[in-house]
């Protein structure tokens, strides 16, 4: 299996980087980029000072990180289409977006995701084997938050952002220069629960960036059905700054969220970004997109790929001719043990007591639980009898 799209690309060496003042217009919306799709380095004269530390061993980090965290992911898919596990939201096509905000993150800064925030999770440290427990059924979220500073995923559309937005007004509280981010997509924009996150935020400066991923698509609702404006343009109207980044550049994404975060850190308040990429999957595993969007649009988004990008970069610009072929095929072989250790994994969780579910809805017990508790009990009770 492939970790991504290997397809020929003959080799430009060049150090030419072409100024984003002078690209040419297109109709694609205005948004910041740094690494057009095909794979070309341009500068922009607000954020290129973000990126101007990254060195040939960060770039290539970069891309490990989204090469590893699609394959890992497209291994989860594989495991429920298997019966391993009961669903799965893919990130597929969003690796840029979440790795490149990720790695702009510190240690001490604090991390509000939803439930399809596994780049993240990785550049936090967080097992990846740890996610797909909650997948399985057999915890709430298999990790320590507090030890990553990496919140449990967040089924509730929209919630964490009131728990990132009351919790950075605690860390400005505490005199601490640490900023907090919180993740939701397009679709949770719409949820009252963002709005009022945004007038909380923006009313007493608390050091929060809210990191929007406009996959273009809320489930089957396309953006244009929720917004008649771009959805960073929203923040103008709460009083904070907000900036559309091409959400399939990794290098955009890392300078324009370190930008925000400086922001909070700094006591300047809140900032939206809206990471502008495109859901390349299903919603999740129990969704068929090919019920309300056209495979053409899709591939014209694999052109954008944002793995396919960064490695023309490194083949041209970056990598010597020497390593490149080494380099690609360690990674893989680095993937295909990701995959082996995340398959064995799975199939060693246990399964969960099919009772403790009844044992803490309430503190003293309930008669009601105690009949459903029994109702329950009788019911797995008829499998086995039927078995005999």
């Amino acid at each position: 299996m492939t970790v991504e799209s290997t397809a020929a690309r003959k080799p430009r060496r060049s150090s030419k980087r072409v100024s984003a003042a002078k690209k040419p217009q297109s109709s694609e919306p205005q948004l910041v980029q740094l690494l057009t799709p095909e794979g070309e380095r341009v500068e922009h004269p607000e954020y290129e000072s973000y990126v101007s530390d990254l060195s040939a061993e960060s770039l290539r980090g970069l891309y490990r990180d989204m090469v590893l965290t699609r394959r890992f992911d497209a291994e989860a898919t594989a495991l429920q289409r298997q019966g391993e596990l009961g669903l799965w939201a893919s990130l597929l096509g969003q690796e840029a977006a979440q790795i490149g905000s990720g790695r702009a993150l510190r240690d001490d800064d604090y991390v509000f995701p939803t439930y399809r925030e596994h780049g993240v999770a990785w550049c936090r440290g967080v097992d990846p084997t740890n996610l797909l427990g909650m997948f399985r059924g057999v915890n709430h979220g298999g990790w320590d938050p507090t030890v990553n500073n990496f919140h449990l995923y967040t089924i509730v559309i929209g919630s964490q952002t009131l728990h990132a937005t009351g919790y950075a007004m605690g860390v400005a509280k505490d005199g601490a220069d640490s900023a907090v981010i919180a993740y939701f997509g397009d679709g949770a924009s719409s949820q009252g629960d963002v709005a009022e996150s945004f007038t909380f935020s923006a009313v007493y400066n608390a050091p929060v960036v809210f990191f929007c991923q406009n996959n273009q698509w809320a489930i089957s609702e396309p953006t244009e059905k929720q917004t008649r404006v771009p959805l960073y343009q929203r923040a103008q109207g709460f009083g904070f700054p907000g900036v559309r980044v091409d959400g399939n550049d990794v290098l955009a994404c890392l300078a324009v969220t370190r930008w925000a975060l400086e922001r909070a850190r700094r006591g300047e308040g809140p900032t939206l970004v809206e990471a502008f990429t495109y859901r390349m999957g299903a919603h999740t595993t129990s969704d068929d997109p090919t019920k309300y969007r056209h495979d053409d649009e899709r591939a014209a988004w694999e052109a954008k790929d944002p793995i396919l990008r960064l490695r023309t970069y490194l083949e041209n610009e970056i990598l010597d001719k020497g390593e490149v072929e080494g380099f690609f095929a360690s990674l893989e072989e680095e993937s295909d043990q990701l995959a082996k250790r995340v398959r064995e994994a799975v199939r060693a969780m246990p399964d969960p007591d099919d009772m403790a579910m009844f044992d803490h809805v309430y503190a003293d017990g309930h008669a009601l639980v105690d009949e459903e508790r029994a109702q329950f009990a009788a019911y797995q009770a008829s499998f086995a009898e039927e078995g005999k």
